[in-house]
C-alpha cells in the first residue's frame, strides 16, 4: 500500500496565551500542497520503520493504532522524504496520519475518522488535520478542526533559507512568552475571523494576520518578488509565497534560489 504525504503550510497562525494544559491557544489556517513524501506500508513480523532513520511520529501513530485495536504493531514502513525535515512544513506529522490512515485499512475492523482523530492528536497538533480534506482551521492546541472554503488557484513557492536550523518548538514559544505575544489575542483572533470572512479570491489571503510566533525578513524579500502573500510556515524556518500564475513563481524561485533551497507547489485538497 502506497500514498502521498503531504506538506502542509499555515496560511496564518495567531498565537495567544499559555493554557492550563501547558499549550498554547492557537489560531490557525493550515493549507495542504504538493510536495510530498512517499508513504508504503505492508504488513510485517514486527514494527519496522525504514529510509528515515529520525521518525519517531510514525512509529507512535502505529503503536498506538496497534493498542487501541488490541493487536501487536506487525507493519513494515518505508517514508520517502522530499518535505524538508524539521522546517514547519509538517513533513512527520503527515507521514503520521498518512501511515495511520494506511494501517488502519488493513485492520479487520478499521477504525472510523472519529476515532483515529483523538489517536492522531495525541501524537501531535497537526496530525489531525492530516486525516481531513481541504484546508482546515485549527484551533484550541491547533487540532480541533473545521473545514474552510477558501480558494485554490494560486501557486506557492516554498523557500527553506540556506543555513537555517530550526529552534525546538518550545525555544520559540518561550521566546514568544518573553516577548509577551500574547498581548491583544483577542483583538487578533476577531480580526482573523473578520478577515477570514471576507476571503473570496486568492488575494484576499493576502489581508489575513502575519504569523505571530515565527516572522523573517525574507518574507519582504518574497513579496519584492511578486508574491501577494508570504510568511513563515509554523515554527519555521520555511517561508512561502503565494503567487496568482506560475510563471511568476517560477521567476520568483530563480531569483530566490541565491537565499536557499526552493521548491514549486500547487494547492492540494487531499493526499
Amino acid at each position: 500500500m502506497r500514498a502521498p504525504a503531504a506538506a502542509k503550510i499555515n496560511l496564518t497562525l495567531v498565537v495567544g496565551p499559555l493554557r492550563d494544559d501547558g499549550k498554547h491557544e492557537v489560531l490557525t489556517v493550515l493549507q495542504r500542497i504538493d510536495l510530498v513524501d512517499r508513504i508504503e506500508l505492508d504488513n510485517a513480523r514486527a514494527l519496522q520503520i525504514e529510509g528515515f532513520p529520525n521518525d519517531t511520529l510514525v512509529r507512535s501513530a502505529l503503536e498506538e493504532l496497534a493498542r487501541s485495536a488490541g493487536l501487536e504493531p506487525r507493519w513494515r514502513v518505508r517514508i520517502e522524504k522530499a518535505i524538508p525535515v524539521a522546517a514547519g512544513l509538517g513533513g512527520g506529522s503527515s507521514d503520521a496520519a498518512t501511515a495511520l490512515r494506511l494501517a488502519n485499512d488493513t485492520l479487520d475492523e478499521p477504525r472510523p475518522l472519529d476515532e483515529l482523530l483523538p489517536i492522531a492528536a495525541g501524537i501531535g497538533a497537526d496530525v489531525p488535520f492530516f486525516l481531513s480534506d481541504g484546508p482546515q482551521l485549527g484551533r484550541g492546541d491547533g487540532s480541533e478542526l473545521e473545514p474552510l472554503d477558501l480558494p485554490q488557484d494560486f501557486w506557492v513557492l516554498v523557500l527553506l533559507p540556506r543555513g537555517a536550523v530550526k529552534a525546538s518548538t518550545r525555544d520559540v514559544y518561550a521566546a514568544f512568552d518573553a516577548r509577551h505575544g500574547a498581548a491583544g489575542f483577542a483583538e487578533r483572533r476577531q480580526l482573523l475571523f473578520d478577515r477570514l470572512s471576507e476571503v473570496q479570491r486568492p488575494r484576499d489571503l493576502a489581508a489575513l494576520p502575519a504569523n505571530d510566533l515565527v516572522s523573517s525578513p525574507l518574507a519582504d524579500t518574497i513579496l519584492e518578488a511578486g508574491a501577494f502573500r508570504a510568511d513563515v510556515s509554523g515554527a519555521g524556518p520555511a517561508l512561502y509565497g503565494l503567487f496568482h500564475h506560475r510563471r511568476d513563481a517560477d521567476a520568483a524561485r530563480r531569483t530566490l534560489r541565491r537565499l536557499g533551497q526552493t521548491w514549486l507547489a500547487a494547492p492540494a485538497w487531499y493526499g
